[in-house]
Protein backbone atom coordinates (compact mmCIF):
# COMPACT_ATOMS: atom_id res chain seq x y z
CA UNK A 1 0.00 0.00 0.00
CA UNK A 2 1.09 3.60 -0.78
CA UNK A 3 0.04 7.20 0.36
CA UNK A 4 -0.10 9.81 -2.24
CA UNK A 5 -0.75 13.78 -1.12
CA UNK A 6 -2.25 15.84 -3.31
CA UNK A 7 -2.91 19.69 -3.69
CA UNK A 8 -5.31 19.98 -6.62
CA UNK A 9 -7.65 17.07 -8.04
CA UNK A 10 -7.98 18.72 -11.35
CA UNK A 11 -4.38 18.80 -11.96
CA UNK A 12 -1.94 16.55 -9.70
CA UNK A 13 -0.63 13.68 -11.69
CA UNK A 14 0.70 10.60 -10.15
CA UNK A 15 2.40 9.38 -13.49
CA UNK A 16 6.26 8.98 -12.82
CA UNK A 17 7.28 8.96 -16.01
CA UNK A 18 10.11 10.57 -16.90
CA UNK A 19 9.76 12.77 -20.00
CA UNK A 20 13.39 14.81 -20.66
CA UNK A 21 11.62 16.97 -23.32
CA UNK A 22 7.86 16.87 -24.75
CA UNK A 23 7.59 16.16 -27.51
CA UNK A 24 5.54 18.85 -30.12
CA UNK A 25 2.62 17.66 -31.77
CA UNK A 26 2.28 20.26 -34.92
CA UNK A 27 -0.44 21.55 -36.58
CA UNK A 28 0.20 19.61 -40.01
CA UNK A 29 0.46 16.24 -37.46
CA UNK A 30 -0.20 13.08 -39.97
CA UNK A 31 -3.13 11.15 -37.82
CA UNK A 32 -3.90 8.77 -40.27
CA UNK A 33 -0.87 7.70 -42.38
CA UNK A 34 -1.86 5.54 -45.38
CA UNK A 35 1.36 4.35 -46.69
CA UNK A 36 1.04 0.45 -47.22
CA UNK A 37 4.00 -0.29 -45.05
CA UNK A 38 3.05 1.50 -42.40
CA UNK A 39 -0.67 0.05 -42.12
CA UNK A 40 0.96 -3.43 -42.48
CA UNK A 41 2.78 -2.54 -39.35
CA UNK A 42 -0.13 -0.88 -37.86
CA UNK A 43 -1.98 -4.42 -38.32
CA UNK A 44 0.78 -6.20 -36.43
CA UNK A 45 1.22 -3.84 -33.66
CA UNK A 46 -2.39 -3.45 -32.94
CA UNK A 47 -3.68 -6.69 -33.27
CA UNK A 48 -1.03 -9.35 -32.32
CA UNK A 49 0.96 -7.40 -29.79
CA UNK A 50 -0.89 -5.17 -28.50
CA UNK A 51 -4.29 -7.61 -28.46
CA UNK A 52 -2.13 -10.01 -27.09
CA UNK A 53 -0.86 -7.95 -23.93
CA UNK A 54 -4.00 -6.02 -23.46
CA UNK A 55 -5.82 -9.52 -23.09
CA UNK A 56 -2.66 -11.39 -21.00
CA UNK A 57 -2.32 -7.90 -18.66
CA UNK A 58 -5.87 -7.61 -17.82
CA UNK A 59 -5.77 -11.48 -17.03
CA UNK A 60 -3.02 -11.59 -15.12
CA UNK A 61 -4.12 -8.60 -13.11
CA UNK A 62 -7.93 -10.03 -12.39
CA UNK A 63 -9.93 -7.37 -14.54
CA UNK A 64 -13.37 -8.54 -15.02
CA UNK A 65 -15.81 -6.18 -17.38
CA UNK A 66 -19.21 -5.95 -16.85
CA UNK A 67 -21.81 -4.93 -19.54
CA UNK A 68 -19.32 -4.18 -22.22
CA UNK A 69 -22.09 -5.73 -24.98
CA UNK A 70 -24.14 -2.76 -24.52
CA UNK A 71 -22.08 -1.13 -26.58
CA UNK A 72 -21.95 -3.58 -29.41
CA UNK A 73 -25.00 -1.87 -31.08
CA UNK A 74 -22.65 1.29 -31.93
CA UNK A 75 -20.67 -0.52 -34.14
CA UNK A 76 -18.00 1.30 -33.32
CA UNK A 77 -19.41 4.73 -33.13
CA UNK A 78 -19.53 6.34 -30.23
CA UNK A 79 -17.22 8.13 -27.66
CA UNK A 80 -16.07 6.12 -24.42
CA UNK A 81 -14.54 7.66 -21.34
CA UNK A 82 -13.28 6.47 -18.34
CA UNK A 83 -11.74 6.90 -15.03
CA UNK A 84 -7.63 7.46 -15.11
CA UNK A 85 -6.64 4.77 -12.02
CA UNK A 86 -4.80 1.61 -14.41
CA UNK A 87 -1.12 1.70 -15.33
CA UNK A 88 -0.77 0.22 -18.26
CA UNK A 89 -4.03 -1.46 -18.12
CA UNK A 90 -6.34 2.18 -18.72
CA UNK A 91 -4.62 1.64 -22.64
CA UNK A 92 -5.71 -2.04 -22.65
CA UNK A 93 -9.51 -2.00 -21.33
CA UNK A 94 -11.06 0.21 -23.81
CA UNK A 95 -9.35 -2.24 -26.56
CA UNK A 96 -10.88 -4.68 -24.54
CA UNK A 97 -14.18 -3.25 -24.35
CA UNK A 98 -14.52 -1.99 -28.49
CA UNK A 99 -13.30 -5.37 -29.74
CA UNK A 100 -12.47 -6.44 -32.56
CA UNK A 101 -13.01 -2.72 -33.17
CA UNK A 102 -9.93 -0.71 -32.77
CA UNK A 103 -10.17 2.14 -30.14
CA UNK A 104 -8.22 5.52 -30.90
CA UNK A 105 -7.64 7.17 -27.40
CA UNK A 106 -6.98 10.70 -26.70
CA UNK A 107 -3.66 11.56 -25.03
CA UNK A 108 -1.23 14.12 -23.70
CA UNK A 109 1.87 14.79 -26.08
CA UNK A 110 3.76 13.07 -23.11
CA UNK A 111 2.71 9.54 -24.47
CA UNK A 112 4.59 9.97 -27.45
CA UNK A 113 7.97 11.72 -25.92
CA UNK A 114 9.61 8.67 -24.72
CA UNK A 115 12.28 8.40 -27.07
CA UNK A 116 11.83 5.14 -29.33
CA UNK A 117 8.40 4.50 -28.43
CA UNK A 118 6.83 7.34 -30.41
CA UNK A 119 5.67 5.03 -33.57
CA UNK A 120 4.62 1.99 -31.82
CA UNK A 121 2.34 4.33 -29.79
CA UNK A 122 0.91 6.07 -32.81
CA UNK A 123 0.31 2.56 -34.24
CA UNK A 124 -1.72 1.16 -30.98
CA UNK A 125 -4.23 3.65 -31.33
CA UNK A 126 -3.40 7.22 -29.87
CA UNK A 127 -4.49 10.65 -31.06
CA UNK A 128 -2.32 12.93 -29.58
CA UNK A 129 -4.14 16.60 -28.34
CA UNK A 130 -2.35 19.26 -30.51
CA UNK A 131 0.07 21.62 -29.03
CA UNK A 132 -1.17 24.42 -30.75
CA UNK A 133 -5.18 25.54 -30.78
CA UNK A 134 -4.18 26.10 -34.60
CA UNK A 135 -4.06 22.57 -34.78
CA UNK A 136 -7.16 22.03 -33.07
CA UNK A 137 -8.64 21.59 -36.78
CA UNK A 138 -6.54 18.82 -38.00
CA UNK A 139 -7.49 16.72 -34.68
CA UNK A 140 -10.40 17.31 -35.13
CA UNK A 141 -10.94 16.29 -38.58
CA UNK A 142 -8.87 12.98 -37.58
CA UNK A 143 -11.22 12.14 -34.93
CA UNK A 144 -14.17 12.56 -37.19
CA UNK A 145 -12.83 10.35 -39.53
CA UNK A 146 -12.18 7.47 -36.86
CA UNK A 147 -15.48 7.70 -35.53
CA UNK A 148 -16.70 7.32 -38.69
CA UNK A 149 -15.14 4.48 -39.76
CA UNK A 150 -16.27 3.03 -36.54
CA UNK A 151 -13.37 3.42 -34.14
CA UNK A 152 -14.10 4.20 -30.43
CA UNK A 153 -12.62 7.59 -29.25
CA UNK A 154 -11.62 7.14 -26.10
CA UNK A 155 -11.01 9.61 -23.33
CA UNK A 156 -9.83 9.74 -19.99
CA UNK A 157 -11.73 13.37 -19.10
CA UNK A 158 -9.96 13.31 -15.30
CA UNK A 159 -6.33 13.99 -16.95
CA UNK A 160 -4.26 12.63 -14.53
CA UNK A 161 -3.31 9.34 -13.68
CA UNK A 162 -3.99 8.25 -9.67
CA UNK A 163 -3.24 4.90 -9.33
CA UNK A 164 -5.55 3.09 -7.78
CA UNK A 165 -7.80 5.69 -6.36
CA UNK A 166 -11.45 4.58 -5.65
CA UNK A 167 -13.39 7.60 -6.10
CA UNK A 168 -14.38 10.10 -9.13
CA UNK A 169 -12.28 13.27 -9.46
CA UNK A 170 -13.96 16.65 -10.66
CA UNK A 171 -13.55 17.02 -13.89
CA UNK A 172 -14.46 19.71 -16.85
CA UNK A 173 -16.52 19.26 -19.49
CA UNK A 174 -14.64 20.49 -22.41
CA UNK A 175 -14.25 16.65 -24.00
CA UNK A 176 -17.14 16.31 -23.70
CA UNK A 177 -18.49 18.65 -27.24
CA UNK A 178 -16.84 15.77 -29.48
CA UNK A 179 -20.16 13.46 -29.25
CA UNK A 180 -22.41 16.80 -29.37
CA UNK A 181 -20.44 18.02 -32.33
CA UNK A 182 -20.32 14.50 -34.31
CA UNK A 183 -23.61 13.38 -32.85
CA UNK A 184 -22.49 10.01 -31.46
CA UNK A 185 -23.24 8.41 -28.47
CA UNK A 186 -21.09 8.65 -25.11
CA UNK A 187 -20.54 5.46 -23.29
CA UNK A 188 -18.15 5.59 -20.00
CA UNK A 189 -16.45 2.89 -18.35
CA UNK A 190 -15.38 2.85 -14.20
CA UNK A 191 -12.82 0.64 -12.53
CA UNK A 192 -13.61 -0.41 -9.48
CA UNK A 193 -11.63 -2.01 -6.46
CA UNK A 194 -12.78 -4.92 -3.75
CA UNK A 195 -10.73 -6.88 -0.93
CA UNK A 196 -9.41 -10.39 -2.90
CA UNK A 197 -9.13 -13.35 -0.53
CA UNK A 198 -5.89 -14.10 -0.75
CA UNK A 199 -3.76 -11.29 -2.13
CA UNK A 200 -3.10 -7.37 -0.80
CA UNK A 201 -3.52 -6.36 -4.31
CA UNK A 202 -7.53 -5.54 -4.96
CA UNK A 203 -10.28 -7.52 -7.25
CA UNK A 204 -10.89 -5.45 -10.50
CA UNK A 205 -14.11 -5.03 -11.72
CA UNK A 206 -14.73 -3.02 -14.85
CA UNK A 207 -18.16 -1.58 -15.14
CA UNK A 208 -19.43 -0.02 -18.32
CA UNK A 209 -22.60 1.83 -18.94
CA UNK A 210 -24.46 3.98 -21.50
CA UNK A 211 -25.63 5.83 -23.91
CA UNK A 212 -25.77 9.02 -22.63
CA UNK A 213 -26.73 12.34 -25.31
CA UNK A 214 -26.77 15.51 -24.27
CA UNK A 215 -30.40 17.84 -24.13
CA UNK A 216 -31.11 18.85 -27.80
CA UNK A 217 -32.84 21.55 -26.50
CA UNK A 218 -29.21 22.97 -25.16
CA UNK A 219 -26.85 24.57 -26.97
CA UNK A 220 -22.97 25.72 -26.44
CA UNK A 221 -21.35 25.02 -23.32
CA UNK A 222 -24.64 24.35 -21.41
CA UNK A 223 -24.77 21.00 -23.89
CA UNK A 224 -21.27 19.53 -22.69
CA UNK A 225 -21.95 20.70 -19.03
CA UNK A 226 -25.19 18.63 -19.74
CA UNK A 227 -23.51 15.64 -21.02
CA UNK A 228 -20.80 15.89 -18.43
CA UNK A 229 -23.38 15.88 -15.69
CA UNK A 230 -24.89 12.39 -16.69
CA UNK A 231 -21.48 10.49 -16.83
CA UNK A 232 -20.06 12.31 -14.02
CA UNK A 233 -23.05 11.02 -11.61
CA UNK A 234 -23.21 7.30 -13.38
CA UNK A 235 -19.48 7.21 -12.66
CA UNK A 236 -19.64 8.42 -9.13
CA UNK A 237 -22.26 6.14 -8.92
CA UNK A 238 -20.59 3.12 -9.75
CA UNK A 239 -17.28 4.13 -7.94
CA UNK A 240 -19.27 3.52 -4.82
CA UNK A 241 -19.34 -0.46 -5.74
CA UNK A 242 -15.60 -0.16 -5.13
CA UNK A 243 -14.84 -1.30 -0.84
CA UNK A 244 -10.96 -1.19 -0.99
CA UNK A 245 -8.35 1.31 -0.92
CA UNK A 246 -4.89 -0.22 -1.91
CA UNK A 247 -3.61 3.29 -2.51
CA UNK A 248 -4.31 5.69 0.08
CA UNK A 249 -5.09 9.25 -0.84
CA UNK A 250 -4.71 12.53 1.32
CA UNK A 251 -5.47 16.19 0.56
CA UNK A 252 -2.65 18.78 1.99
CA UNK A 253 -3.88 21.93 3.32
CA UNK A 254 -1.81 24.73 5.54
CA UNK A 255 -1.91 22.50 8.23
CA UNK A 256 -0.67 19.53 6.59
CA UNK A 257 2.36 19.71 4.62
Amino acid sequence: MRSYFYDDELNDDFCFAYIKHQREIKDDYKYINRNIVFLIMEFFVYRIIMTTIAFLTCKKRHIKIKNKKIVRKEKGKYFLYGNHTQAPCDAYIPNLIGFPRKSFIVVNPDALSIRGTAWFIKMSGSLPVPSHVTGLKNFMNAMDKRVNNNHPIVIYPEAHLWPYYTKIRPYKSTSFRYPIKFDKPAYCFTTTYKKRKFSKKPKITVYVDGPFYSNKELKGKEAETDLRNQVYECMKKRSELSTYEYHKYYKRNDNND
